[in-house]
Formats: structure tokens, C-alpha cells, sequence
């Protein structure tokens, strides 16, 4: 078999009556895109010479840091343009194959216009709540010092917020856009080669990695330098570079608002139809996963892409702008403290990271070759290896940039060694980062002994298999949990060391050490996105290979790949959890900073002896618990109406078991599309006003008792309790999901009785009940643990 694998020979087999999708409508492209596509070559050549000139000109005026940045991120940029050639050369297949692809993506395509439509009305009315707060709010000392009046300090915080709206919806719209038109390349090139296809897929996450990285960066250091020159900073009677930061967290609320709720949607409607095809498809009518009869397979299909990259591509944006401006604030307080006199290098030090992060990442994608001799009859290579051979190549070239970057911007001549020691703490982050990766690998790849124990389990039964899932994802939350631990303390410890001493002679450095190994175990991050979406790519390439009904020996390949697909994204998923406890650590100290500016006196320690206090983190754990029920319990309705739908097609239109009718596929993404929009909305604004209720009526509570930073501590605590309990839920649901699905896919391999098997009918039911785990309320966590970090700094001024 792995001679077939490799080297595509095609087995004999049965040919079925096909039947195709019919769903073709007018394909859809944004305004802006269709705008773009409508205007002479010369002159968009001309505007784009414009642009760059207007950048380049606004970055020389702000720093030859930004500069480079600016330089690294538009040659990644064309970079991503060759990707996308290279993968679009690629053919589609046969006519059966183009008519499945094209269905997929007029479905993706028309969710997501409806969806960020949703999105975009909530965000303008947030806006609108924010500008109103921000003008008849107390400007902090250092504004009123810089001249930065009220109201201009509240236009810039939400045109920040909107623009960071803005961007994650790109960075989504990028993420979808490549996956449907590679999965239907990455199926027709399994019919020839496995590496062939591996590279494929690699190739198109790689382009939707590099865009979204690449926009997190250029775009929070375009909106820096825009305000470095517009507020004329460090001149006389103006604002200060180190309290430039601030001015960005709005950016960082606006991609985080948009990332919930399309993790949100995005993850109702993929895991609904998911559940929904397999309950009544492979489990009642006992018909393969992906089969054409079923009429839930083109939802389920969409929803690998609205849901695993459009989502992910909103959420990994996220990640990165809010860790890039909480080190940038961090950075500028230390280096104020520490009266160090060209603070720039501390503030820029996450924007230089990223931009070399995107230079390794490129080189780890473009390290992974194509087909090898069609003659040789070697065994197949296990995609993961291959994948891991490119994530190892880009964590060395991490180490290396990383050592770099320190010694250049970290370097003082206040602590002429200090910038070894926050190399040091990057190093940290980069350990922890893999390590990560290593722990969830364990416990969700079906070679290793955990997954294979919870298939052996499924042989008992359907309960046996939901107990042994459910005790391996809370297993799997303790080592993570001692690999952050572990990491959190050894970064302050070395940032503490670094010989940085603020004016009283203390030692000031432990905060941005930990910041910098946060941006340690971020140095890789586009490789990391690229595997991610390496996984629904691959897994619609399974499922059109299938709905063609193309030769088992084409779908063993794509059966190989969405196995790895399905390790590559729980690796990914731990990656940004861990990258969240570290940066939702650094924005809650630069919560407490912010209330200290405002209140104008110490904040420095939380008191949870206080009642009240207490009743806060009690809060903060409910409301993640109540988030991930109503997360869970949204696909689950969702998922019922799927259920009924097509119960009721197989019931009213019997030939469709013999292909002799045609299954309403649009009527089930239509269900799932209005249900997901629906369901979205009650998790999403409970996570957004449960912070500011509590703030604002512990504050008015504190008012009348003579407490008045109250409010203020009472979410202090409430964003701790729910950073802690967040965590630790997202690690168990997010493993236990993933270790389901890959005992599934590891009998069907042929283990335990195959498919069609006892041992397999409860394989299926433990993946249904992990679907909504691992795939909406477990990366939904991780964006809201962030998401409350940014929304207290934005709001902290109506705690006071």
C-alpha cells in the first residue's frame, strides 16, 4: 500500500451512477476586490508606488526599526503572491471534482459575506459605545501633559479599533479564499503523488499564514508610525514614545471582537453539519464519511473552511496584534522606569521579531519539496515527519533571529548584558512553544499511546469511549500547566537578573522578560498557522475525493493527510492557548498600569481576602464555564436541525441510497448558515458586557461604601480567575476533541475491526461528541481569555 500511496497506482474499483451538487451560482468577490480587478494595470501599478512611497516616507520619519519592518513584510507579501500562482498552476481534476470545489465555495463564500455583514453592524455599534465612553471620560496626567485632549484621544481609539476590526476580517476572507480553491488542486494531485499533494496543501496555508502574520505586523506598524508623526512625538509639549503603545489597544480589541464572534459562527456551523452528516449519515444509514448521498456533506464541507480557516485565520491575527501591543506597552514602561534614553528599541522589539518570523517561516515552507522520482518504490514518508522536519528547521532559524534581535534592539548601555538574558527569556518561549507542540502531538496523533488506548476503549462500548476521552482531556491540562508555570517564572526570573534598576535602584526587568519569552514562543508563528491550515484543506480534499467517488487507493492518501491535519490543528490550538495564558499575563499587568495612570496611585496587587474581590473570580470562572455551555449547547440545537433535514430527504426521497435521485445539499447549508448567525450572537455578547456590568456596579457599590477603585478590582479579578479556569478548559476540550477524532481515524486504518465495526460505531460517537469541543467552544476560549484582557484596558476608564 505505501507503493500506491506514493506513487499514485491506481486500483480497479466499481464505478457508482455519479451524482454532483448543482449549486453553481455567480461567484463572489468582495467590493474592494472587484473594484481593484476593474482598474487599468498602470494606474493600480502607480497607486500601489504611491502607497509604498507614503509608507516608506512616514516610516523613515518614525525609525529605521520601522523601515525594516516595513521592508520584510511587503517582500513576504510577494512572497505569498508567488505561493498563490504556484498553487493556482496546479490543475483541478475532472469535471465531477470542479463541480464539488465550486459548490464548497459558493457555500463558504455566501456564509461569510452574511456573517462578517452580522459582524461589521455589531462593530460599528461598539464603536459607537466606545466614542461615547472615551469623551466623557478624565484624560490620564501623561495625556493632559502631551496636550492629547479628550476627544482626540477617543477618535483615535476607535478608528484603532475599527482598523483592527478591519484587518482580522481580511486576515478571515484571506484564510477561506486560498483553502477553496486549493483543496480541489490538493485532491486532484492525490490521485498522482502523496507528496504531491502534502506540498500542495503546505503551500496554501503557507500563503494565508504569511498574509495574516504580515498584516498583524505591517498593520500595527503602520497605525504606530502614523501616530508617531501626526502627534509629533518626543517634541517639546508633546506626547512621549513610550506612552505610545496605549494608542494601540484599541487595535488589539477590534481583531479580538471580530475573532470571537467568527470562531464563534464559524465554529456552530462547521461542527452542526459535521455532527449532523455523521449522526444520520455513518451512523444510522451506515454510509462512508463524505458520501454523495448524504445531503449534510456540502455544509460540512463549507464548514471546514468558514469555520477552520476563515476563523483561524481571524484568530491567529488576534493573537498576534494583541501580544505584539502588550509587549510594546511593557516594553515602554520598563524602559521609562528605567530611564533608558532611546526607548525604541524596547517598543519595536515584538514588530522586529515577527518580521523574522516571517523570514524562517517562509524558509520552513519552501523546505518542504515536491514529488519525489515516480520510480522509486521506497515506503511513503509519514507526512508528519515531513511537517515536523520543517518546524524544526524554522525553530533553529528562530533561536538564531531571535539572538539577533535582542542584541540589536535590546542593548543598553544602563545593563550592558541585559540583552543576553532576554535572549535567554526568548529562548524560554521558544522551548515552551515546542514543548507545547510535543505534549499535544502525544496526545492526539493515533501513533502515540493515548489515542490508541481510547480506540481500544471504544471496543466496549460507546460509554467506555466518552469516560476514557473525557480522563485523557483532563490528564492532558497537567503537563501544559507546568510547562507555562515553569516558563512564566523562568522569564521573570532572568528579566529580573538582567541588571535593568528602575530609579529607587530595583530590579524592574521580570514583566518584559516575561513579554519577550511570549514573543520567544511566538518567533514561529506563520509555520505554525501554515500546518494549521494545512488540515481542513486536506480534510476537503478527502471529501471531494470522496463525493467523486474517485479510487480507494486516492482516498487512503487523502485519509493519510487529514489524519495529520487533524494532529497539525490540536497542535495548533495548544500553541495559541499557551501563547494566551503568557500574553493575557502581560495584559493584565498592563491593566493594572493603566488603572494606577488613571486613578493616580498604586495598583500594584489584587486582594482576593476582599469579598467582594472574591465574588469577582467567581464570576470570571463562571462566566468561561457558561461561555462553553452555551458554545456546546448552540451546535447542539444546530446540529438537531441538520439531523431532522436529512432524516427527512432520506425518508420523503428514497432513491437517493441508490443514486437514483439527487440530495437537496443547499437546503442544509442554508439551515446550518441562518442557525450559526442566529446562535452566535448570545455567547458573543456575553462574553463582551460581562466585564463591563461587573465593573461598573462594583464601581457605583465602591462609590457608596468609600471604596473607589472597587470596580477596578473586582475585574482585576475577574479576568484572573477566568484566564485560569479558560485555560485549563480550553486544553481539555481542545485534546479530548482532537483525541476522539484520531481514535476514529485510527481504526478506521484497519485497527480494532475497521470501519463498519462495533469498535468503530463508538469511535464515531466519541468524535460527534468532541466536534463541538475541539472545534467551537475550545478555540472560542482562548480568543475570549484575550478578548477580556483588551476589553478591560479599553474600558478600564468607566471602573474609576
Amino acid at each position: 500500500m505505501d507503493d500506491e500511496l506514493e506513487n499514485g497506482n491506481l486500483r480497479p474499483y466499481v464505478d457508482r451512477p455519479r451524482t454532483f451538487p448543482n449549486m453553481r451560482n455567480k461567484a463572489y468577490n468582495p467590493l474592494i476586490f472587484r473594484i481593484l480587478m476593474g482598474m487599468n494595470v498602470r494606474v493600480l501599478l502607480i497607486l500601489l508606488l504611491l502607497g509604498f512611497g507614503v509608507i516608506f516616507y512616514i516610516g523613515a520619519r518614525t525609525s529605521p526599526i520601522i523601515v525594516f519592518v516595513f521592508s520584510v513584510c511587503i517582500i513576504s507579501f510577494l512572497l505569498s503572491i508567488y505561493l498563490t500562482k504556484w498553487v493556482l498552476s496546479k490543475d483541478e481534476g475532472p469535471p465531477e471534482m470542479v463541480q464539488i470545489s465550486e459548490a464548497i465555495r459558493d457555500g463558504a463564500e455566501g456564509f461569510f459575506r452574511t456573517q462578517y455583514g452580522t459582524i461589521s453592524k455589531m462593530a460599528l455599534l461598539l464603536a459607537l459605545v466606545i466614542l461615547s465612553i472615551y469623551l466623557f471620560r478624565s484624560p490620564t496626567p501623561q495625556q493632559e501633559s502631551s496636550g492629547l485632549g479628550r476627544s482626540t484621544s477617543a477618535y483615535i481609539t476607535v478608528a484603532a479599533f475599527l482598523l483592527g476590526a478591519l484587518c482580522s476580517g481580511i486576515a478571515g476572507y484571506v484564510g477561506m479564499w486560498v483553502s477553496v480553491r486549493a483543496n480541489v488542486r490538493v485532491s486532484s494531485a492525490a490521485r498522482r503523488s502523496a507528496r504531491e499533494a502534502l506540498q500542495i496543501a503546505v503551500r496554501a496555508g503557507g500563503f494565508s499564514a504569511l498574509v495574516v502574520v504580515g498584516m498583524a505586523v505591517i498593520g500595527i506598524a503602520i497605525l504606530y508610525s502614523t501616530f508617531y508623526v501626526w502627534l509629533r512625538v518626543d517634541s517639546s509639549d508633546s506626547m512621549k514614545v513610550i506612552d505610545l503603545p496605549l494608542l494601540l489597544v484599541g487595535y488589539g480589541f477590534g481583531a479580538s471582537f471580530v475573532a470571537l464572534f467568527a470562531q464563534l459562527g464559524g465554529g456552530i456551523f462547521t461542527k452542526a453539519a459535521d455532527v449532523g452528516a455523521d449522526l444520520v449519515g455513518k451512523v444510522e444509514q451506515g454510509i462512508p464519511e463524505d458520501d454523495p448521498r448524504n445531503p449534510a456533506v456540502i455544509a460540512d464541507l463549507v464548514g471546514d473552511n468558514v469555520g477552520d480557516c476563515a476563523a483561524r485565520g481571524a484568530d491567529l491575527f488576534e493573537s498576534i496584534a494583541a501580544e505584539i501591543i502588550s509587549a510594546m506597552i511593557l516594553g515602554g514602561t520598563m524602559a521609562k522606569q528605567c530611564k533608558i534614553e532611546d526607548p525604541s528599541g524596547f517598543i519595536l522589539f515584538p514588530l522586529v521579531v515577527h518580521s523574522f518570523d516571517l523570514v524562517i517561516s517562509s524558509i520552513g515552507i519552501l523546505s518542504i519539496r515536491g514529488t519525489r522520482n515516480s520510480g522509486s518504490k521506497s515506503p511513503i514518508e509519514d507526512p508528519m515527519a515531513i511537517l515536523q522536519k520543517g518546524y524544526n528547521l524554522t525553530i533553529v532559524l528562530s533561536v538564531l533571529t531571535f539572538g539577533l534581535s535582542t542584541r540589536w534592539l535590546l542593548y543598553t548601555e544602563r545593563a550592558p548584558s541585559a540583552w543576553f538574558n532576554f535572549a535567554l527569556c526568548g529562548l524560554v518561549g521558544i522551548i515552551t512553544a515546542y514543548v507545547f507542540v510535543s505534549i499535544t502531538k502525544y496526545y492526539t496523533d493515533y501513533k502515540h499511546e493515548p489515542v490508541r488506548t481510547l480506540a481500544l476503549a471504544s471496543s466496549t462500548g460507546h460509554a467506555t469511549n466518552i469516560i476514557a476521552g473525557v480522563s485523557l482531556g483532563l490528564e492532558s491540562t497537567a503537563l501544559p500547566v507546568l510547562v507555562i508555570s515553569i516558563s512564566i517564572v523562568s522569564a521573570f526570573w532572568l528579566g529580573q537578573t538582567s541588571g535593568l534598576l528602575d530609579e529607587a535602584g530595583n530590579p524592574t526587568g521580570g514583566l518584559f522578560g516575561t513579554a519577550v519569552a511570549t514573543m520567544g514562543m511566538l518567533s514561529s508563528a506563520a509555520y505554525i498557522l501554515t500546518m494549521d491550515m494545512f488540515g481542513p484543506i486536506a480534510d476537503n480534499a478527502g471529501g471531494i475525493v470522496e463525493m467523486s467517488q474517485q479510487p480507494e487507493s486516492v482516498r487512503e492518501i487523502t485519509d493519510v493527510l487529514d489524519a495529520v491535519g487533524n494532529t497539525t490543528k490540536a497542535t495548533t490550538k495548544g500553541f495559541a492557548i499557551g501563547s494566551a495564558a503568557l500574553a493575557s499575563f502581560l495584559l493584565f499587568s498592563a491593566y493594572m498600569d493603566e488603572v494606577a495612570a488613571f486613578a493616580q496611585e498604586p495598583f500594584k496587587q489584587v486582594d482576593i481576602a476582599i469579598p467582594e474581590v472574591f465574588v469577582g473570580g467567581l464570576l470570571g470562572s463562571m462566566l468561561i464555564f457558561l461561555f462553553s455551555a452555551w458554545a456546546c449547547s448552540a451546535v447542539g440545537r444546530t446540529a438537531q436541525e441538520v439531523v431532522n433535514e436529512v432524516r427527512r430527504q432520506f425518508i420523503e426521497r428514497p432513491g437517493i441510497m441508490d443514486y437514483k435521485e439527487k440530495p437537496d445539499y443547499g437546503r442544509c447549508v442554508a439551515i446550518v448558515a441562518s442557525a450559526s448567525l442566529r446562535e452566535m450572537i448570545k455567547p458573543g455578547a456575553l462574553a463582551i458586557v460581562s466585564p463591563i456590568v461587573v465593573g461598573l456596579s462594583f464601581r457605583i457599590l465602591g462609590y457608596y461604601t468609600g471604596h473607589p477603585l472597587l470596580g477596578a478590582k473586582v475585574v482585576a479579578a475577574m479576568l484572573m480567575f477566568a484566564t485560569v479556569s479558560g485555560i485549563l478548559m480550553a486544553l481539555f476540550l481542545n485534546t479530548a476533541g482532537g483525541a476522539w477524532d484520531n481514535a476514529k481515524k485510527y481504526i478506521e486504518t484497519g485497527a480494532l475491526g475497521g470501519k463498519g465495526s462495533d469498535c468503530h460505531k463508538a469511535a464515531v460517537t466519541g468524535d460527534t461528541v468532541g466536534d463541538p469541543f475541539k472545534d467551537t467552544a475550545g478555540p472560542s476560549l482562548h480568543v475570549l481569555i484575550k478578548m477580556l484582557a483588551t476589553i478591560t484596558l479599553v474600558m478600564a476608564p468607566i471602573f474609576l
